[in-house]
């Protein structure tokens, strides 16, 4: 299907919504408004390439997207990439394809993600991965809603984690990225101001600790995992733009599972995450916005590490805004035979920072060496989402125990 949308709408729906909603910035009111429909959205942390933060895992995303302890598998390189060095197998390779904003009738809108990890040893495992979003055919208008072509806005990044055993409970985790970011390139967004590709590079660095719980005849392990992902350049789309943040993201999780016996297991996992970018500063607030005066705010002038640090103590409405900045992930997992699971989960996000909220409930499959993992995701918020009533799967091939020495 072909959206007419003109370029700059484009550019804000696709590349600067750390929250990974359908929408577009209203100058007038100067905030963020749904494409789809709602109400205005006051300090909605904006970012570019939004899509690094889409849950790319139809296994997590059947327990409200809560990934960061739950047992490794390939998709742990989203997460939090320290897990592979505690994987069970020595080779893995898994493949997941998400729609997206299907309630609109769109096909050819969709993420795709193809990853894997192979067990250097007992110690170390290697990862890599590759997600590629694909924004579809788009009809391009300039601002006076004049035809300026066509093209297939995509983006994609490619990365390669090493994870390793620092001592028998406990790993870490570098990951490095590359990000293509292509939404409109060849067109202009007004006389003399062209479209270009945007490129950024960015690290992840994740830590694990695994510790038995003493459950009597029950065997039972606690996961704790941290993550501090898409550390990186800024990203801009023209030469002369300012250049915005990369989705940098701080998600601290834990995972409880317990074996009843051979045949049955259950795992109850959580997490939480925090954009480490800047709370945006309203244009009206001319005393805040731009005190240098240069045309530029002020808090998109910072370093990332600034800005980083600077995330949990610049928003205008003090602590209670902040603590609105972080979101919720709860999911359940139960496992029969290590053949056959059940998920269910729940996904909140604050009303001021973007009203994501759903239920989520999962299946999984295994026979031998496949596996296969379906999701579905119900909203339980009046606002409307690009994953409302969708169906994801991935696959998963195992090649084997890592039994390494």
């Amino acid at each position: 299907m072909i959206k007419n949308l003109s370029i700059l709408t484009i550019l804000l729906m696709c590349g600067i919504n750390a929250n990974v909603t359908a929408q577009i910035y209203d100058v007038e009111q100067g905030c963020l408004v749904e494409s789809l429909g709602g109400p205005c959205l006051p300090n909605t942390l904006l970012t570019a390439t939004p899509f690094l933060r889409i849950n790319p895992d139809a296994r997590s995303g059947g327990m409200g997207d809560a990934g960061i302890g739950v047992s490794a598998d390939p998709n742990a390189l989203h997460y939090n990439a320290s897990k592979l060095a505690f994987a069970e197998n020595d080779l893995s390779l898994s493949a997941t394809y998400t729609p997206w904003l299907r309630q609109l009738g769109l096909q050819d809108v969709y993420l795709a993600y193809l990853t894997g990890y192979k067990k250097i040893n007992d110690l170390q495992a290697l990862g890599f991965g590759i997600r590629f979003f694909s924004l579809g055919d788009i009809a391009f208008t300039d601002i006076q809603g004049n035809p300026a072509g066509t093209g297939k806005p995509r983006e994609f990044d490619i990365s390669f984690a090493y994870s390793r055993k620092l001592a028998e409970n406990f790993s870490a985790a570098l990951t490095a990225k590359y990000i293509y970011s292509n939404l409109a390139a060849g067109q202009q967004l007004s006389p003399g101001v062209d479209v270009s590709i945007g490129n950024a590079f960015a690290a992840d660095l994740s830590l694990t600790y695994m510790m038995p719980i003493n459950m009597g005849d029950y065997g039972s392990d606690l996961t704790i995992g941290l993550a501090v992902t898409n550390m990186g350049s800024k990203l801009t789309y023209t030469r002369d733009a300012t250049k915005d943040y990369l989705p940098g993201n701080l998600g601290i999780g834990a995972a409880w599972k317990i074996d009843f016996d051979e045949y049955n297991s259950f795992t109850i996992a959580a997490d939480i995450n925090k954009l480490l970018v800047p709370t945006p500063v309203p244009f009206q607030d001319t005393e805040n916005y731009d005190k240098d005066e240069n045309g530029t705010p002020d808090y998109k002038e910072l370093s990332f590490f600034n800005a980083a640090v600077g995330s949990f103590a610049d928003a205008s409405g003090g602590f209670s805004e902040e603590f609105s900045e972080i979101y919720y992930s709860l999911g359940v997992e139960y496992w029969y035979d290590n053949q056959f699971a059940v998920r269910a989960g729940y996904y909140y996000e604050s009303p001021l920072k973007g009203d994501r909220q759903f239920l989520t409930v999962g299946l999984g499959i295994k026979y031998n060496v496949f596996g296969m993992n379906l999701s579905y995701l119900v909203p339980t918020s009046s606002r409307k989402g690009p994953l409302d009533n969708t169906l994801r799967f991935g696959l998963i091939y195992d090649f084997g125990s890592a039994g390494i020495e």
